[in-house]
Order: C-alpha cells, then structure tokens, then sequence
C-alpha cells in the first residue's frame, strides 16, 4: 500500500504563485511515476504534469511554461511549482503515485486563483 499526504493549497491572486508537495509513504517502487491530477468543479479530472524516477517530465498544454514538477527520490517526494496562477487553474489538486499501472492518490488540496 502507498499513502499519499498533499500540502501547499491555499488562496492566491491571479499572477501568483503556490507551490505543492506531496510526501509518499509505504511500498513504493524506484520506478513509479508521480504526479499532479486536478478537478474543478463540474469537469472531469485531468493531469496536470507527471514525472519519472529519471526526471522525465510531462505537462498538459494549460500548463506548460508556467507549472514546473520534480521529484525528489530519496524523500519519495514530488512538487509542484505553480507560477503566473490564472483563476482557470482553480481546482482540487491530487498527487497520484502509478506502479505499474496501479494508481494510488491523495486527499486532495485545494487551489483557488482569484481574479
């Protein structure tokens, strides 16, 4: 079993910044993949950004230039730098662990980008 605890959410005005953690704990592989889903209220999760043990990174095109995502491997840790926060970014933020195709996510935080 993963278990997944998120910090970092909060309020910000449009053009600001937040930065996200998510700390994993339990068996977890050298090789899963970490990343950052969000929901916003009436649509459907989607991913944000997800990264490799090796550093490899992927980013949904809404995010791209502005959201950066790293891993630190030792403290089985992933972030996520959020920067230029449009209120369209507002959402419920999940951390989400993959191994080998078994998807493990956290509580949630909450973003909210004013205008």
């Amino acid at each position: 079993q993963v278990q997944l605890v998120e910090s970092g959410g909060g309020l910000v005005q449009a053009g600001g910044s937040l930065r996200l953690s998510c700390a994993a704990s339990g068996s977890i592989f050298r090789f899963s993949l970490m990343g950052w889903y969000r929901q916003a209220p009436g649509k459907q999760r989607e991913l944000v950004a997800v990264v490799t043990s090796g550093g490899s990174t992927n980013y949904a095109d809404s995010v791209k230039g502005r959201f950066t995502i790293s891993r630190d491997n030792a403290k089985n840790t992933v972030y996520l730098q959020m920067n230029s926060l449009k209120p369209e970014d507002t959402a419920v933020y999940y951390c989400n662990v993959d191994q080998f195709g078994v998807h493990y996510w956290g509580q949630g935080t909450q973003v909210t980008v004013s205008s």
